[in-house]
């Protein structure tokens, strides 16, 4: 087993964060024991005076867990039907965080529906999949990434993956930023490139 990421070193820009979190590994235990891994293999970095940040306009109660510590899951509700896990990244007070994208899964998940098992490559392919794929939602907001909480990383093994780098995916604002990083190659990214840089 690789070793665990602990919240040091998630405790940086999370545009550093970012990119070193392709490869790495994060792990699911349900409560029934099974544990599901993934390999990261899509992020977008969400920064302090980034309009598309959901710190950007200060701290409320869906935001919270941005402003804590570095290394505990955001996790928010989106279009009224999918969650959306991050890593907070950076000091305490800063808002800042990861969005996990893509994962492909080692496994397929406990419950998951026979349409959605049929292409297994695809079954975290977005950030919406994956929480739902790994029945991730706003009761894991604010929880260390730790195995206590039966959600974690493990730091990646083997040489460095191949990324390739793009502007982030389905915003409003801040559409020019390239804070987007994916696995070149892997089917399981969520769309293609955009904006290659």
């Amino acid at each position: 087993m690789a070793a665990i990421i602990t919240a040091d070193w998630c405790d940086r820009a999370a545009t550093a964060v970012a990119p070193d979190l392709i490869g790495c590994t994060l792990v699911r235990q349900f409560a029934s024991g099974i544990i599901v891994r993934g390999q990261i293999v899509e992020t977008e970095a969400y920064m302090p005076g980034d309009p598309a940040c959901h710190a950007y306009r200060g701290q409320t109660r869906r935001n919270a867990a941005m402003f804590g510590p570095a290394g505990v899951s955001y996790v928010y509700f989106i279009y009224g039907m999918y969650h959306c896990l991050n890593v907070v990244t950076d000091a305490v007070g800063q808002g800042s965080a990861v969005l996990i994208r893509s994962a492909q899964l080692e496994s397929i998940p406990p419950d998951l529906p026979p349409k959605q098992a049929s292409q297994p490559k695809r079954i975290a392919a977005g950030p919406g999949k994956l929480c739902r794929a790994l029945q991730l939602d706003r009761a894991y907001d604010g929880l260390p990434l730790e195995p206590a909480t039966g959600l974690w990383l493990e730091h990646r093994r083997g040489d460095p993956p191949e990324l390739v780098q793009t502007t982030r995916i389905g915003l409003s604002q801040a559409q020019e930023l390239p804070w987007r990083w994916f696995l070149k190659g892997s089917r399981a990214v969520s769309r293609g490139i955009q904006s290659s840089r």
